[in-house]
């Protein structure tokens, strides 16, 4: 009897220290990311994940790519409003509204807001790997003869589409964010962790520079400080430094075109200008070498889209987030130079996107505005007089994310969109 008794007392102890046990270390390896913590964690994202966005997954409704509409006018009239000061045509990629044509697409408007062209992005066109409601339509190049210039986010593939959305030729490979021409016809864009050089008839690759291989090991002490203080050292110093998970976060590259050169005498045409957003770090870089010859920490805040404009200064799209505001700044890239806020949002003009967003300088002055996490384009002047906004809308509540808007000038296509295009039958 009393052997019975000790005996569950015992198995009770055992239990309890067991529970306490599992109490403790489930408490520390949350702490510390011990095993099991960084599964149940894991499962617990996918399945909140799987539960938000089913709908997305099964084809039904682009969830996983719908906004909070940005702007002062978020009820369900909002839509187009004002109008552009100049004659020329907006592009606008992102998501399509019509799920049944394609699930991307590019748009086309002309001054009065009405849609003349319309490229449909059939992403199974071009990779037949992964489902196109699972990336992004991100970087966009246009060309005079209608024909486009794409990567994906969460994809794997740059191509270059005609006026109705059918293949011209594709690559494949982790090709992201932006992309640009550098009027020697060659296109600049992204490759997993660098820069990439493509014929832009062809889709050869011509040369790519990666960050950790190439730039890192420059033997300068600016580019190891730079780039080593977001490193990990392993515990046999010994060994190779090794890199946090995507420590640089490059999100664009532009190339110095020739006929901007001038305006920057300490640089060299072909040169191009990188973001690394985990860095708040923009960036000269030389392409063969991977050397540095400008760069800048802040006070810009895991930004997007610098620019080199033609007086000799670089804009960069200073997301701040976790701020609430978005802004355009403006650097005279020379030692020491002071940042200029070009654009803030207001009350009148709110302006904030957490991720992604691109700028466009117009000849004017005015800036025309990617707001991709409040899926809207608008065009502001320098003062921050609202001229015109759309608002890219999927149902009364909801906008669609964009990903890029680019002003071109009336003659900049060989042939009149007005006039139609031709016979765009699908594939």
């Amino acid at each position: 009897m009393k052997s019975s008794l000790w005996d569950r007392i015992g198995l009770i102890v055992f239990v309890v220290s067991l529970a306490i046990i599992a109490m403790v270390y489930g408490t520390v390896s949350s702490w510390r990311g011990w095993f099991p913590a960084p599964q149940i964690k894991l499962a617990q994202e996918t399945l909140f994940d799987v539960a938000a966005n089913w709908k997305n997954d099964l084809a039904l409704e682009p969830t996983r790519h719908l906004v909070d509409p940005g702007g002062v006018n978020t009820g369900p009239e909002r839509g187009f409003s004002g109008g552009p000061s100049r004659e020329g045509y907006v592009l606008v990629a992102g998501l399509s509204e019509q799920q049944d044509e394609s699930f991307h697409v590019v748009h086309l408007y002309d001054r009065a807001g009405e849609e003349v062209h319309r490229w449909p992005v059939h992403y199974e066109w071009l990779d037949s790997e992964h489902k196109p409601q699972n990336v992004m339509l991100h970087g966009m190049e246009v060309f005079k003869d209608g024909s486009l210039a794409l990567t994906f986010d969460a994809g794997n593939v740059i191509a270059r589409i005609d006026a109705c959305g059918k293949p011209i030729w594709t690559r494949n490979d982790i090709f992201h964010h932006s992309i640009s021409r550098d009027g020697e016809g060659r296109l600049v864009t992204l490759l997993k962790n660098g820069v990439a050089w493509i014929d832009e008839d062809s889709g050869e690759l011509l040369h790519s520079l990666d960050i950790e291989e190439d730039m890192t090991t420059v033997d300068d002490g600016a580019h190891q400080a730079m780039f080593n203080i977001r490193t990990r050292s392993p515990e046999d110093a010994s060994e190779e430094i090794s890199y946090l998970l995507d420590p640089f976060h490059i999100n664009d590259a532009e190339p110095l075109r020739g006929d901007m050169a001038s305006a920057f005498p300490m640089f060299e045409a072909g040169d191009v200008l990188i973001s690394l957003r985990e860095l708040n770090l923009v960036a000269v870089v030389e392409p063969e070498s991977g050397r540095m010859k400008w760069w800048q920490h802040g006070p810009w805040f895991k930004q997007h889209d610098p620019d080199f404009e033609p007086d000799g200064t670089i804009t960069v799209f200073d997301n701040g987030t976790g701020t609430g505001s978005s802004k355009i700044r403006r650097v005279r890239p020379v030692d020491g130079a002071d940042v200029e806020t070009v654009f803030v949002g207001s009350e009148e003009v709110p302006f904030y996107t957490w991720r992604r967003g691109k700028h466009q300088t117009l000849p004017d002055g005015n800036i025309l505005l990617a707001e991709a996490e409040g899926g809207r384009v608008l065009e502001v002047t320098p003062e921050g007089k609202l001229v015109w906004e759309r608002h890219m809308v999927w149902d009364a509540e909801k906008n669609l994310i964009i990903t890029e808007a680019r002003f071109v000038p009336e003659d900049f296509f060989k042939n009149s969109f007005k006039s139609g295009v031709p016979d765009c039958n699908t594939r």
